[in-house]
C-alpha cells in the first residue's frame, strides 16, 4: 500500500479545517490500494485552526502532522511542507489543495487513479470539458482567471497543458525533491507556475482531470490580484525561451529597420 500525504497550507481556516480533514482521511474507502495522511502547514493563524488540527490529531493517531510556521506566502508554505514531509514522512505522493473546500476533497482518488496510472503530476484543470470555475464569480475575475492561463499557455508554447494556476494537484515525491531547488525562491501564488514549467522541462509525464472549483463559504480570498498579475509575468519573462526569442527578434527587428531608415534618408 502506498502513501498519499495531502498537504493544507493554512491561515485562519477555522471555519473548514476541521471538516476537511475528516473528509480527505474518509477517502481511503474510494482508493482502496492508497493510505491517505494529512499535513497541515499552518502560518500562524490568529483563530483556532492550530488548536482544531491538534484536536483531531488526538482522535486520528498518526494520520494527521501539524507544522506551524510564519505567514511568508502560499509558496513558502508548501516548500516548508515538502522538506517536512521528505525528512519525516516520505509519501509516495503529495496532493496539494485548498484548505477551504474550493477543492472537492472527493476528487482526491481520481488524482491517485492517474498517479497509479503512470503519471508524474496530476492536475485538476477547470477548463477542460468536465472542469468549471464558480458561476458567481464577477465577469472580471472570471476574465483575469481564463487570461492569466491563456497568456502562460502561450508564453510557454505549451497549448496541450490547460491549467497552469490551479493548486489542486498530485505530484509524486520524485519530482518534488528535484524542484525544490528552483521553488524554493517563489513565495506567492506563482509557485504553482514554477512547479509546473519545472516538471515539464524535466519531461515528467503530466495528466489533467476536471475540477470543478468552488468559491469559498468561509474567510476570504488571500490572493492579491494586482502583485500576481506582475508575478505572472516576471516569471514568464524570465522563463519562457519563446518570449525571450521574440524580444530578442523585435530588438533586432528595430535595429534593422533604424539602420534601414537612416541609410534610405
Amino acid at each position: 500500500m502506498k502513501k498519499a500525504l495531502v498537504v493544507l497550507p493554512t491561515y485562519n481556516e477555522a471555519g473548514t479545517i476541521e471538516r476537511l480533514i475528516i473528509d480527505i482521511l474518509a477517502q481511503d474507502q474510494n482508493a482502496p490500494n492508497w493510505e491517505i495522511d494529512v499535513l497541515v502547514n499552518d502560518s500562524s493563524s490568529t483563530d483556532d485552526t492550530a488548536k482544531k488540527v491538534k484536536t483531531l490529531q488526538k482522535k486520528y493517531l498518526n494520520r494527521i502532522y501539524l507544522l506551524e510556521t510564519k505567514k511568508e506566502g502560499l509558496g513558502k508554505a508548501y516548500h516548508q511542507a515538502f522538506v517536512y514531509a521528505i525528512e519525516n514522512i516520505q509519501p509516495f505522493v503529495i496532493v496539494q489543495m485548498d484548505a477551504d473546500f474550493s477543492h472537492n476533497p472527493n476528487d482526491i482518488p481520481s488524482f491517485l487513479d492517474k498517479i497509479a496510472k503512470g503519471a508524474d503530476m496530476v492536475i485538476g484543470a477547470r477548463y477542460i470539458k468536465g472542469g468549471s470555475i464558480p458561476k458567481n464569480w464577477g465577469i472580471h475575475r472570471k476574465i483575469l482567471s481564463v487570461l492569466a492561463n491563456l497568456i502562460i499557455r502561450l508564453g510557454f508554447m505549451k497549448p496541450s497543458i490547460h491549467e497552469w494556476t490551479n493548486g489542486y494537484r498530485a505530484i509524486k515525491i520524485w519530482l518534488i525533491k528535484d524542484a525544490l531547488e528552483h521553488i524554493k525562491n517563489y513565495s506567492g501564488y506563482v509557485f504553482q507556475i514554477a512547479m509546473l514549467d519545472y516538471a515539464i522541462k524535466k519531461e515528467a509525464k503530466l495528466a489533467e482531470i476536471p475540477n470543478n472549483f468552488i468559491d469559498r463559504k468561509y474567510g476570504k480570498s488571500k490572493i492579491f490580484v494586482s502583485q500576481y498579475i506582475l508575478q505572472i509575468f516576471a516569471y514568464i519573462f524570465s522563463h519562457s525561451s519563446f518570449i525571450k526569442f521574440v524580444i530578442v527578434g523585435f530588438i533586432g527587428f528595430a535595429v534593422d529597420f533604424s539602420f534601414a531608415y537612416l541609410f534610405i534618408n
